[in-house]
């Protein structure tokens, strides 16, 4: 193989190399294509043509409507269901089927259905040995069955109770003829099938029916004996004479029993209100009573003269004196009057209660009566059982001999079954089909000659490149910023790039090239002044935007180096202090933020998650100097863990489920290393940075809205912070 591994360098497969190959291969190709498709077209027209026709039957119940059954379900049922179908299938095949439609069609003079016939010289030296049994002993319909067998498929159309008879042959006449045969051939076995049925039915019910009506007319007049002896007189249908009495008693003295209870309670209504000293005004029964109505009256009366004469005269007069007597002597006759209806009302109360006694009495009288008599209907119900099973029976079977008898003479049984479509005449031969077999013959030949150069490439190792991996910054790219009169606004699209490229140290780790280090660190940025940096831009005033905004997933874009990235730590210990929860996640190439906020370096961290030597958990560790937390660059191999950088994304999603906002620290990176870890639309951007040109702003800010990012915040400042300082100072 070719040296494209040497020296650890990663390969990959060459497929313009690969398709290559096969064009200046293609006369090979093109004869392999060619050759085997002459091949099939050669072998499709050698084979004997086939062809097939097909019939189908349909399976319905078919009878006379004279002799036709309405409520015999069952009957139905066992042609049309599946088992039935089925079982007619396996008739269409049955083997006594096949021999009738041999015989009329002679097969066994065709050698296509009598192999046999002619045997050969092996054939034959093997009967002469007693080897084999001579094929000839055997008659000639029963020679073609096997032959016929393979030809022939019945089968079930799905979902319906369709038929379909399909049979293929080398003479297309045949092949029409014999679907068509075996369909007439089944619907006249079918009919003469059910036409023997219906005779013998016949024949077999006569005896029976003469026998059952002797066994009906014995049944009742057992039932009728046994109802006389047994004193079982019906007065309905359902009931005797003693259930009849019984039922007739039994409401009768639910209706004494009642009138006691009405009669009680009226009579103890009358009682209280007498022993109460309560007028008998409100009572119904005194109420009612017209001798106390005229008592009333004659009350009124004397009291409206008592009431006129008051007026004139004193309470002592003799008049009034008088009046007042005849009203006492009324009110006793009411009194004497009330006390008679209670009277009343107890005796009809004792009456009730008497009545209650004697039909209780004759109750338990009938009772007994009625004990003795369900006794002796159990015998009669028995003997009224087998009279009415012997007398369905009969009708059942009068009933079908009538339907038999009718059948019979009208001499009308078809088959449950109908021809609905006869085989047409195959002007076609099914196989083979010369057309399809050459061009699929023609396809493999292309696909065999191609897959073979294919092979041969690789094994070569012709097809076989080293893989180079594209960074951020080519060594020969136009940083140039074209003239112009407006600075701010004739910046080309190489602009972000010069202005990352001003400051390596802070090089992303989205875009590491595999020539570089990424621990080397270039020249100090440069410090000249710059002008004044509005408070807007402030790491406060961005501070307070992401919280007060609930961003969860920033991505910061470094525009002066290593102070870049250090702004960024202290931006995230800010958020932090006011009460977030932060995280930070070290993507640059100088590992700046985690020198500043972890206590070692040599911690796991990004690299060693993608590369798979940590887990999700170990890579997260505390800030040494806040409450935030760091996500370190990691000890791992950069250009490995670049090749998964895919996987960025789920980690960033995690995190953002995790923490209140996630700081991602992309260095000196530009928005296609950016979108490595996210969508455009789901991330926002910070571009951080300590005196920075606003020309270099502009670009920078322009490429990454033009990229499609839609919030791109500045964090921008005069001075370096004192953390980059301390740094630099102990460095």
């Amino acid at each position: 193989m070719s040296g494209a591994w040497k020296n650890g360098e990663d390969a990959d497969i060459d497929l313009a190399g690969l398709f290559g190959a096969i064009w200046r291969r293609r006369m090979l190709v093109l004869a392999s294509t060619v050759c085997l498709g002459a091949l099939g077209f050669a072998g499709a027209s050698v084979v004997s043509p086939k062809y097939q026709s097909e019939a189908r039957v349909l399976i319905e119940e078919r009878s006379p409507e004279l002799a036709r059954r309405p409520s015999d379900p069952s009957a139905v049922g066992s042609v049309l269901d599946e088992a039935g179908v089925a079982s007619q299938v396996a008739l269409l095949q049955s083997t006594d089927l096949i021999k009738k439609i041999a015989r009329d069609f002679k097969l066994y003079e065709r050698p296509e259905f009598d192999p046999s016939a002619d045997p050969s010289i092996a054939t034959r030296f093997f009967v002469m040995l007693g080897l084999m049994k001579n094929p000839l002993d055997a008659p000639p319909d029963e020679r073609v069955l096997g032959e016929f067998a393979k030809k022939l498929q019945v089968y079930q159309v799905d979902k319906s109770r369709v038929i379909a008879i399909q049979f293929s042959s080398k003479d297309p006449a045949l092949a029409n003829a014999i679907p068509n045969a075996i369909a007439d051939v089944y619907l006249s076995l079918q009919a003469g099938a059910k036409l023997d049925s219906t005779n013998e039915t016949a024949k077999w019910l006569e005896p029976e029916i003469a026998n059952l009506r002797e066994k009906v007319r014995d049944a009742e007049a057992k039932v009728a004996e046994y109802r006389s002896q047994s004193d079982l007189f019906q007065t309905g249908q359902q009931s005797t004479f003693s259930e009849q009495q019984l039922n007739d008693i039994s409401q009768e003295l639910a209706r004494v029993r009642g009138d006691r209870a009405n009669a009680e309670a009226r009579a103890e209504t009358v009682r209280t209100a007498l022993k109460s000293g309560r007028g008998a005004d409100t009572l119904g029964e005194v109420v009612g009573s017209q001798m106390i109505q005229r008592l009333k009256e004659t009350q009124s009366g004397i009291e409206g003269q008592i009431a006129d004469l008051s007026t004139q005269l004193l309470d002592g007069h003799p008049r009034i004196k008088g009046l007042r007597s005849q009203l006492t002597g009324i009110r006793e006759q009411i009194q004497t009057e009330t006390r008679k209806i209670l009277a009343s009302l107890e005796s009809e109360a004792r009456v009730s209660k008497l009545r209650e006694q004697q039909l209780l009495k004759q109750l338990g009288e009938v009772k007994a009566d009625t004990a003795t008599s369900q006794e002796k209907r159990v015998g009669l119900n028995a003997l009224e059982r087998e009279a009415a099973a012997q007398r369905q029976l009969l009708e059942t079977y009068l009933a079908r001999y009538r339907e038999a008898m009718s059948e019979k003479d009208m001499n009308a049984t078809p088959a449950d079954a109908r021809i609905i479509s006869r085989a047409p005449m195959p002007t076609e031969p099914y196989f083979p089909k010369t057309l399809p077999i050459t061009i699929v013959t023609a396809l493999a030949g292309f696909v065999l000659s191609s897959v073979f150069i294919l092979l041969t490439e690789l094994f070569s190792g012709r097809a076989i490149r080293p893989v180079r991996y594209e960074t951020d910054i080519e060594e020969d790219e136009d940083l140039t910023v074209e003239p112009t009169s407006e600075p701010q606004k004739a910046v080309t699209r190489a602009e972000p790039q010069r202005a990352v490229a001003k400051s390596a140290p802070a090089k992303s780790l989205l875009a590491f090239d595999d020539d570089e280090d990424p621990e080397a660190e270039d020249a100090a940025p440069d410090e000249s002044p710059a002008p004044p940096v509005d408070d807007e831009f402030s790491r406060e005033a961005v501070a307070e935007h992401l919280i007060g905004a609930g961003i969860s997933l920033v991505a910061s874009v470094s525009l002066s180096g290593d102070e870049g990235s250090a702004a960024v730590v202290g931006l995230a210990r800010l958020m932090a202090e006011r009460g977030g929860r932060v995280v930070l996640v070290d993507m640059t190439g100088a590992a700046i933020p985690t020198q500043l906020m972890a206590e070692q370096r040599s911690l796991p961290g990004v690299t060693n998650l993608l590369v798979g030597d940590a887990a999700y958990s170990e890579i997260i560790h505390a800030d040494i100097d806040s409450e935030a937390h760091i996500v370190p660059q990691g000890d791992a191999d950069p250009r490995q863990a670049m090749r998964g950088v895919e996987r960025i994304a789920l980690v960033l999603g995690g995190l953002a489920r995790a923490y209140d906002c996630v700081i991602v620290d992309c260095g000196a990176a530009d928005p296609r290393a950016v979108s490595r870890i996210a969508r455009a639309g789901d991330i926002d951007i910070i571009l951080s940075g300590v005196d920075v040109e606003p020309t270099e702003i502009e670009a920078t800010a322009t490429a990454f809205l033009d990229a499609g990012f839609e919030d791109v915040m500045l964090m921008l400042s005069s001075s370096r912070p004192a953390a980059m300082e301390k740094r630099r100072r102990a460095a």
